[in-house]
């Protein structure tokens, strides 16, 4: 591609969102399963203009759930659309990986299913059959969140896209076993790409990697993109949130469709201040919406995604 690999430091890994269709399974999964803690949740009257929710128009909700705050942990977003109850799993998210001898015990206690599949590593599914890999011991660092793995066709293909690019560091390399780690900096949460034999297929549950970069990034990584005739799915736009901070993004994708945000860090940082009413806010939200009843009443299941 001709482009010189570049260190980004002021890079961060920020959050994977997570298409949900049962909030109340799932937060039950994410705050006593995992012990994360409600960051902040947020309600929307119409569909994200950066296609946050997917492609859906209607209501929907954000809930960032994590270990601690978004400024140095690695969250997840768990989006909820008010009239789907299932999205298809395709075979593109393979994994997130953290270590949490706390989340082991938590799982056991509350029968939650873990099977283990290596010593010491179990792996367990949220609801809606996203996988997650439980280490059974004391995190290596302040955030127990240590990688996101995704499936790429190519790896080689990837690598240049990830690293030559959006200048991620190569921490490892594997050509046998077709996988690569990769990341903005030590202490944060890891990339893993696993090369598959063929096509990488999201189906409807398609899952959206976000990192921030210093505001005055976005346009240059937009230009390049542009100029490296890279997919962009949504150019540079501003994103309201209700009484919170505007924020700037791009969103792009990789040479198999993995979605991914690129976010102004200084306003971000201000919008994901965590919020000591995040978790009655989701528990209000979660007791208001009736569409579960609404269903059984007609008889009629959720649509699916």
């Amino acid at each position: 591609m001709g482009v010189e690999p570049v260190v980004m430091a002021t890079r961060r890994a920020l959050h994977f969102v997570f298409k949900v269709g049962n909030r109340f399974q799932t937060t039950h999964f994410f705050r006593d399963v995992l012990g994360m803690k409600i960051l902040r949740h947020e309600e929307f009257e119409e569909g994200c203009k950066a296609a946050c929710n997917g492609p859906y128009d209607g209501k929907w909700s954000k809930t960032m759930v994590g270990f601690g705050p978004e400024d140095d942990h690695f969250v997840a977003e768990l989006t909820y659309n008010y009239g789907i109850g299932h999205y298809k799993l395709g075979n593109d998210f393979m994994g997130i990986t953290l270590a949490s001898s706390q989340a082991v015990s938590n799982a056991r206690r509350l029968e939650w299913p873990l099977s283990e599949v290596t010593e010491g590593v179990f792996e367990t599914e949220a609801p809606g059959g996203y996988k997650f890999y439980l280490q059974n011991r004391s995190p290596p660092q302040s955030d127990p969140v240590l990688k996101v793995t995704l499936a790429v066709s190519d790896l080689q293909r990837s690598l240049n896209y990830w690293s030559n690019l959006l200048g991620m560091n190569i921490y490892e390399k594997d050509e046998e076993k077709q996988r690569a780690l990769l990341g903005y900096a030590d202490n944060q949460c890891k990339l893993e790409l696993q090369g598959i034999k063929g096509t990488v297929d999201h189906a409807a549950a398609f899952g959206r990697i976000a990192f921030s970069c210093p505001q005055k990034e976005l346009p240059d990584l937009e230009d390049l993109m542009k100029r490296e005739n890279q997919k962009i799915l949504t150019p540079l736009v501003s994103l309201d949130t209700p009484g919170k901070a505007t924020v700037r993004v791009v969103i792009l994708a990789d040479p198999d469709g993995h979605e991914i945000c690129f976010v102004g860090d200084e306003a971000f940082r201000e919008l994901s201040e965590m919020d000591p009413e995040g978790s009655k806010l989701l528990d209000d939200a979660m007791a208001a919406d009736k569409s579960e009843e609404w269903f059984a009443k007609q008889n009629k299941p959720k649509a699916s995604g």
